[in-house]
């Protein structure tokens, strides 16, 4: 298994996380995830935005930002349930991960 899959679910946590304090767009949610670490592609990152959407997480719009067009993305009511259900799911299995350190 790649460690990409490992990480996937906390990424898309990240994406939604940073996506309720604010819009965010791809180039800024890559920079963001490279500071902790992670490295994506325009590749990984873009269909993983856009599933969230699907989803019903997110929800986007395109705005001129001098001369390109940026698409913002922000998260939506369905988004910030499903994220508060994963914030207590997450911190149960940290509590049981660092409990019992390897």
């Amino acid at each position: 298994m790649d460690d990409k899959d490992l990480y996937a679910g906390l990424i898309r946590l990240h994406i939604l996380h940073h996506a309720a304090e604010g819009p965010v767009y791809g180039g800024w949610v890559m920079e963001e995830l490279r500071r902790h670490g992670y490295e994506l592609s325009p590749g990984t990152l873009y269909p993983m935005l856009h599933g969230l959407e699907r989803k019903g997480y997110l929800r986007s719009w395109r705005e001129r930002e001098g001369k390109r067009m940026r698409r913002f993305y922000v998260i939506t009511p369905k988004g910030k349930s499903a994220l508060r259900a994963a914030k207590g799911k997450v911190k149960e299995l940290f509590g049981e991960l660092f409990e019992n350190p390897l």
